[in-house]
Order: C-alpha cells, then structure tokens, then sequence
C-alpha cells in the first residue's frame, strides 16, 4: 500500500515506523540540526519535476492501459489530489475550490512542462488550511461546550459537500472539536484534563503538519497521477522505494528496531529478537531516542523534534558501520540522566511478516487428529540476493517448504494455508509456491498490453505436501495470493475456504527512475520508483479474478466491508473478462467431497457457542459501522454508552463461558471508547492489547481445521473418495525433500502481483 503522505501525517502520524533499514543519513548528515517545521512555500526541485516527467513517459507509452496525459487525465488527477489532501472535505471551502478551478485542467501541463508549481500551491495553500483548522479548533478549548443541545454531528464525510465559506468550516470544527471533548468526557476525564490532552493533540498535529516537506508535496501529487491510471499504479519517492524493498525482502541492515513517534520523541516500540539493539542488552522497550551520531567519533545529532522517518534516516547505515545513539531510558522521567550506546549495524530478519507455523489438535468422536497451519503474510522474495548467489536468501517459497517438511516430521495429516490479509508480492513466488502442492505445472496466464499471452508455472518437480490441502482467504487475500489460491482451486488440489478475495487481477514491474534520468553530473538524481501495471494475469482455466475475486468452496459469513474494500470498490477498476484456459490436467476432484463436507460444516457451526458468539459479534460490528452521525447531547451518548457497555458485557461473559478464561479478551476498562488516539496511551498498555488480540480465539482457523479433520475421516473411511481427491488419485510419489529444491533466478525486471 503506497504511503498517504498529507491526511495520513496529519491525523495518523503517530504510526510504528519501518525498522530501521540500510540507507545513509542522505541530506541530514552528521552535524546537521534538528528540523521542527519546514519552511513556507514549499517548492518543487529540478529532479522532482523531471522525475514526473519520466514518469509520465513510462505510463503514456507501457502501461498496460496506457491513457494519454491530457486534459481528461489532468481532470482525473485534480480530483484524486483533492481526495488524498482533503477526503473528508474539512479543509477548505466552496470558496477555496472556486480558486483552485484554474487548475483542473493545467495540471498535465505542470508534468510535461517540468513546472509543479501548481500543485506545489495547491499543497501550500493545504498546509496553511490545516494549520489554521487546528488553531480554530485549540481556540474552542477554553470557554468549552454546551452538551445539552440537540446537535449532531456527521463524521462520516466521504460523499459531503465542501463548506460553503468559513463560517460554515467553523462551525464543522466546533462539532468535530466538541466531539472529541465529549468522547473524553463520556470516558469520565474532567474538563481540566479534557482540555490539557486535546491542547496537546490538537498542537501536535499543527507540529507534524508543519513538518511536511516538498518531497511530501511531490509524492502526493504523483499518487494521484499514478492511481488515476489504475488503482495499482504507484510513484514510490526515495523514502517509500527503499521501504518497499524492505517489505518484499523481508529483511535490512540496520540496529533492529520498530520505532514509534510520541509527543517530541522517538520511541523504541519493539526490538527485533538477535538485532544489535537488543544483544545490546542496553536499550528496551519505551526508551526514547534523544540524539544520533554517526560512527565511534561522529557529533550526536540532537532529533528531539524530529520527523520520525527523518530520525530513521539517521540511524539507518551500511552493515558493520557505528551508530551511537543517546538514549533517555524508559525507566527515568524526562529530566532523567542521558545514557549512550553504541551499536554496529547488521543484517536484520523481519520475522514478524516471515512464513510460521503451529499445529491445532482436533479431537472430535474419540478422534484426534493433528492440522498443520502456515501464516503467510506476504509472498516475500529478496531478488537481488537471489541474483547474486546468496544462498540463504529470503524466498517465502523456501520458507513455506521448510516449515512444511517440519510439519510432516510432527504427524499432521492436513494442511491448512492461512493467507487471510495475504496483500501479495511477488508474481514469481506464487508460482513457485504452488509447486510445492502440485508437483509441476502451469500457475497462471499473463496478458501484456500487445495482447500476447504467456503462460507460467512451476517447472520443476517438487511436491512438499501431498495430503489433505486447505486454503484460508477473506477480502484481504490479494493478488500473488488469489494467484495461489485460484491455481490450488482449478488443480482440484485443496478446498478454498472463507470469504470472496479482493479481486485484483493485475500485475506491476518496478521501473527504477534513476536509471533512465538525466544528472547533473555533480550528484546522482533521486528520480524514485515506479510501480506499474504491465499485465493482467488470469486464472488456467481462462477465468479471472480481477473483480470477482475467488469464490471459496465452503463461505463463511462477511463482514460487510466489501462495500468499502476490494477491486470493485474502485472507479478506474479494469473490467473481468477471460481468454482460452492454459493447457492443464486436474490432479483431483474437490467436487466429490463438497456436499458431505459443507453439510459437516453447517451442523456443526449450528451447534458452536464459539461461531454463534463471532456471529452476533459481526452483527455489532457492522451495526456500528452503519453509523455516519453522533449526537453532540450528554445525556443521549451517556445512555448509548451504557447500551453498548451491557452488549460489550454479555460478550465478554459468553467469551469466558467458552474460553474459560480472559488471557484473550479486552479488560473491561478499555473495551469501551476512551477518546484518546494512538500514541496518547501508555505504551506498555498499547502492547498489552496488541499482545492479547494476538492470542484471542479464532474461531475461524478452528472451524477450517475441523472441516480439514472432517476431509481426513472422509478419506479414511471411503477408499474410492481417497482415488478422486488425493493428489494423482493417490499414487505414491518420491517422498519430498523439506526444503525444495534451488529455484531458479527471475528476470532481470521485478514483476510483482502485489
């Protein structure tokens, strides 16, 4: 997902930053002093114009839907600019948008002309908007409110109107400002604290928007030009390109470290088990960073302050270099005594978003059977590492097979493959990783824009798994892994279980910038990367899964957010269509164990206090998120309150009759809104609750590993079932090795189903 620079820095800038990665200190080198706010106007550099420019080329000529930049186009970026800086229309005025109407048509202009001063005004004239909107709303905190009016207020404000002039704005934020009083004030904080914890916020934001700087301006810009050509095309700016690349490698070189800004300060969120930090021994949890410097000599760069990626950028280095860090620790106040460390940089594994595995035991009818269950994140690939002959490369299709070998030394009898959430990555991985369930074959079609097709797959023999196969998806399931599932669906390999995917069915090559951009030949240009949509890719059966998505073989209940999330959310979507099926040949027939398994399934979830519990929980979810409008009255939100308090109340009691303890449940304290934002909680309460969602039931993964038990009894118990839904009619195979066999190197250019 491409970074949000504008409404995201402003309300949701406190976020967990990337761990510290491999990049220098770029511009901010030691010795440079700390940057509170950037300075008015904001104006656009000689690489940034050329790099949309660039750009611009790439997607007129080789995007698989290539549109020309004209004043159509010039429209539809207009429009996309807007909705990124002002989606909820509280930033500016009918008065506002009159002025900027000037610009609705110049804007393909400003790219092929290498002059962004136009959206370089449009994203000023933002930052001072903002900044006042927010002094407005510090205004209000003084006299405070009345509560016992009749007011309401609209928060949900995506098909709104602009105000109509500032008066109208004005009173938008005394609603919104009143609001954010009366969440305090329902969650029992005196007016004294209400207004000291919305002062700091509302200053807060005021400092981060200040903050926001010309490479901001730039990336903002070019996310509406990228996604008005298609929803997946993306401009990725210096910072986000090295980000991407961390995400798809899975790993970087670095301190190993999660960061996290709060209130001045950089804060140690998570250490990353075996990273330098943490063998440090000498920094922990909830330490802030008050200074950087750069080898065993280097000045301490004071970033109290500071952007967070800026402060990133600082402590980022090349492996084996030395980064002192002068830490405040978590245990003292902030006047406490300054400690330094000093660390050397190494190669950090991400593991959090690496392939795991665990093992659910089912016993059901005297029978017990063990269910193997892989999370994958993402489809990873660190191709560089690959090209270059590392062999311990990072490859979730090694990883997968790995863990799979793991599994079958434990004695699980079936598989399940949890990719729910499962974004994508790379194309190739998809491939591969089907492999490891099919022995060989065709994966998947891809279609360029000449129209020509090509058909990919996995090459070589390498069956890991050949028993009972199941695969877990919802609406997050993007992309490589509809590509996974779709395959494991058409090869009758495995059931497909959960809800309909998000439908994108397209693929995007990463175009390196740099390498097609004139310099100066005094210093390199940092042109960024763009990701583009190069193919679409399509199903072996001839079917696609752009828009449509896939269609498990058991459903389980949504949740409703396909109204707002997946392809056909998206006005500029590509259309479904089909081509010829790919040359393949069934390896067993699901369709023969599906009635007796869905009807095992519906009799079962009929009786589960467990499924019933999630059910009704579902049912309040979307209940609530139905809700566009609050009332501004104590007394009415007081009694809404108390409603929801009582459903929260019996949730949690029927939570403990089924789980028989809390160890995964919310405390009663803070199952309810307690007005405040990320960051405004303690930390050690933040990780508290992110520990417990972690071990909260999962009444989903549960029912998937019984219909998988279910799957292994049919089996059992009826030989000739065995023959149609068993791999090659269950014919034996050479017993596969635990870590699959080399894989071959890609093509020079990095294709990505992300």
């Amino acid at each position: 997902m491409t970074f949000r620079p504008a409404l995201a820095l402003l309300f949701a800038f406190i976020v967990v930053a990337p761990v510290c990665a491999a990049q220098s200190a770029a511009d901010l080198g030691a010795g440079a002093k700390p940057r509170k706010e950037s300075t008015l106007p904001l104006k656009p550099t000689a690489d940034e114009a050329q790099a949309a420019q660039l750009s611009a080329r790439f997607l007129t000529r080789f995007h698989y839907d290539a549109l020309p930049l004209d004043d159509a186009m010039s429209a539809k970026i207009y429009k996309a600019y807007f909705k990124l800086l002002d989606s909820e229309k509280v930033f500016f005025t009918q008065q506002d948008m009159a002025k900027f109407a000037k610009y609705k048509d110049q804007l393909d202009d400003a790219i092929w002309n290498e002059d962004l001063s136009a959206p370089f005004d449009i994203f000023n004239q933002y930052v001072m908007s903002a900044v006042a909107r927010m002094e407005y709303a510090r205004s209000l905190l003084k006299k405070g409110f009345d509560f016992n009016t009749n007011e309401t207020y609209d928060f949900d404000r995506k098909h709104a109107a602009w105000p109509k002039d500032e008066a109208a704005l004005n009173d938008l934020w005394r609603k919104r400002t009143m609001n954010d009083w009366l969440r305090l004030k329902l969650a029992g904080k005196s007016d004294d604290e209400i207004r000291k914890v919305l002062d700091k916020r509302y200053s807060g934001y005021i400092d981060r928007v200040k903050q926001l700087d010309g490479e901001d301006a730039f990336q903002t810009f070019m996310t509406a030009y990228a996604e008005s050509t298609d929803p997946h095309t993306d401009y990725l700016g210096p910072r986000e390109a090295q980000n991407f690349d961390i995400a798809m490698k899975l790993s970087l070189e670095g301190i190993g470290a999660v960061l996290q800004a709060r209130d001045d300060y950089t804060q140690i969120r998570e250490l990353v088990p075996v990273g330098p930090a943490a063998k440090s021994g000498k920094i922990h949890v909830g330490d802030r960073i008050v200074g950087v410097g750069q080898g065993e000599k280097g000045p301490i760069v004071d970033v109290i302050g500071w952007r967070l990626d800026d402060v990133v950028n600082l402590i980022r280095g090349k492996k084996d270099t030395v980064v002192r860090l002068e830490i405040l620790p978590a245990s003292t106040g902030l006047d406490g005594k300054h400690q330094l460390v000093t660390l050397v940089r190494k190669k950090v594994t991400i593991a959090e978003q690496a392939a795991k595995k665990k093992v659910v035991t089912i016993t059901d009818g005297g029978v017990t059977r063990k269910i193997g269950v892989i999370e994958l994140p993402t489809f990873y690939s660190d191709f560089g590492a690959r090209r270059e002959g590392d062999k311990n490369f990072k490859s979730a299709t090694r990883d997968v097979a790995k863990l799979l070998g793991e599994l079958k030394a434990e004695g699980v009898q079936g598989v399940i493959v949890d990719l729910r959430n499962n974004g994508g990555g790379s194309l190739y991985e998809a491939n591969e990783l089907t492999g490891l369930f099919i022995d060989k074959g065709p994966v998947v079609q891809v279609r360029d824009a000449r129209g020509q097709v090509e058909v990919q797959g996995s090459d070589e023999p390498k069956m890991t798994w050949s028993g009972p196969l199941a695969v877990l998806v919802n609406r997050g399931t993007a992309s490589a892994s509809e590509i996974f599932s779709a395959a494991i669906q058409d090869y009758g390999r495995g059931l497909i279980i959960g809800t309909p995917t998000f439908g994108k069915g397209t693929v995007q090559n990463l175009v390196d910038l740099d390498r097609f951009g004139s310099a100066d030949g005094k210093s390199k240009p940092q042109f960024g990367e763009l990701k583009m949509t190069i193919a679409e890719f399509f199903r072996i059966n001839g079917g696609s899964t752009q828009l449509k998505g896939v269609t498990p073989d058991i459903e389980y209940p949504q949740n409703g957010d396909d109204k707002d999330f997946g392809e056909s959310t998206y006005d500029n979507a590509l259309p479904w269509t089909h081509i010829a099926p790919a040359d393949y040949k069934p390896v067993a027939n699901m369709k023969a164990w599906l009635p007796q398994l869905r009807q095992m399934h519906d009799e079962r979830v009929a009786k589960s206090p467990a499924w019933k519990l999630m059910l009704d929980e579902l049912a309040q979810y979307k209940k609530m998120r139905a809700r566009t409008t609050v009332s501004l009255n104590f007394a009415n939100r007081e009694a809404e309150r108390k409603e929801l308090d009582a459903v929260q109340t019996s949730f949690r009691n029927r939570h403990k009759a089924i789980d028989g303890s809390d160890a995964a449940l919310v405390d009663e304290q803070s199952s309810l809104d307690d007005g405040l934002t990320p960051g405004e909680r303690s930390l050690k309460q933040e990780l508290k609750e992110e520990k417990d969602a972690k071990k909260a039931p999962d009444p989903v993964l549960d029912e998937t590993a019984h219909v998988l038990f279910d799957a292994v009894g049919l089996i059992k118990a009826e030989p000739k079932l065995a023959v149609e839904v068993e791999p090659y009619g269950g014919k034996p195979l050479a017993d596969a090795v635990a870590v699959a066999p080399p894989l071959q190197a890609p093509p020079a250019a990095t294709s990505s189903a992300h």
